[in-house]
């Protein structure tokens, strides 16, 4: 298998078509969708990774098929998008992960999240990298601590209902110079 990038468990690449089935599976579980405004169905989903491949196509980066290697099972995506809202500290890179529940506890956020940044700042030359959640999100949350991210704001999302519990969120971000300290694994 050709992976753009790997870690000692986990393989990361461009999707390929039979990734839209488990990928549409895990964007219906309301479990996984609880902090997103909705969840997705197979069109929607079908859509979304089209989308995918275009921001590889004109960014050359973006959002990454994940699957284990031991099984070649596709369990989700961890990657970069550049955002299309506007906010005060857009432009910007974000690295985002979204997983199918099974896999949750298991340390694949983190492990995929510091390779992408690993991957973003020596290859890609990022300067810096922001991640964003809802405030209730403290799962994602402590994605971003562990993988060395420093909370620096709150902002209400502005594609979100600002009734909504989703509305407010936490910002993160890592600069290329702390990028390099993190260390390995």
């Amino acid at each position: 298998m050709s992976y753009i990038i790997s870690t000692e468990r986990l393989g990361l690449r461009k999707w390929k078509d039979p990734d839209i089935i488990p990928f549409a599976s895990l964007n219906v579980d309301e479990e996984v969708m609880r902090y997103f405004p909705k969840t997705l169905n197979y069109d929607q989903t079908n859509e979304m990774v089209q989308r995918i491949k275009l921001h590889f196509e004109n960014h050359g980066f973006g959002l990454y098929a994940v699957e284990k290697k031991d099984t070649n099972e596709f369990i989700g995506f961890t990657g970069f998008s550049i955002p299309a809202f506007d906010s005060f500290f857009t432009p910007c890179i974000e690295i985002g992960w979204r997983f199918k529940k099974e896999e949750w506890d298991k340390g694949f956020a983190t492990e995929a999240a510091k390779a992408c940044l690993d991957f973003g700042f020596k290859k890609l030359n990022f300067d810096k990298v922001v991640s964003f959640t809802a405030i209730v999100n403290t799962r994602s949350e402590n994605v971003m601590k562990r993988i060395g991210m420093t909370k620096t704001g709150e902002f209400n999302h502005p594609k979100i209902d600002t009734g909504s519990p989703l509305c407010r969120h936490l910002l993160y971000e890592l600069k290329k110079e702390a990028g390099s300290l993190r260390g390995p694994g």
